[in-house]
């Protein structure tokens, strides 16, 4: 390994799109193509959303894979995330956040989950009887 390398000078192979340390114009031209591959995704997202061509089960399995490309795209061109070693509190701080995140939404739908078959059946009636008096 050359001593421009191991020193961070030189070229990097693990670098985010805008993140060269170049121009000023690289670093927009990063901005713009992130820009547009996120619009592309979104546009993408909301056909997949409203069309009939699709096998209607697949939807959702769909749009779950544009949400995460999506992220991706964020995080690379926006976020400038990525795995070099300069990154690793970003990361970390990244994976605790989603760790958050994770346990909160799991933990929310345990506990509805846990009190919607708990709930009595005179309780549900009740609520039910209320809705319908509105």
């Amino acid at each position: 390994m050359s001593d421009d390398l191991s020193h961070g000078h030189g070229h990097h192979d693990d670098s985010a799109p805008g993140d060269e340390h170049g121009s000023i114009r690289e670093g927009v031209q990063g901005y713009v193509l992130g820009l547009i591959l996120a619009t592309g995704l979104t546009a993408t997202s909301f056909w997949v959303a409203s069309t009939g061509l699709l096998w209607a089960p697949g939807v959702p399995i769909g749009l779950c894979v544009l949400a995460i490309a999506q992220m991706g795209i964020h995080l690379v061109f926006f976020l400038h995330i990525t795995t070099g070693p300069d990154n690793t509190n970003n990361v970390l701080a990244l994976a605790f956040g989603i760790l958050i995140v994770f346990l909160v939404v799991t933990g929310s739908l345990w506990i509805m989950a846990n009190l919607n078959s708990n709930m009595p059946a005179m309780a549900m009636e009740r609520l039910t009887n209320l809705q319908m008096q509105r």
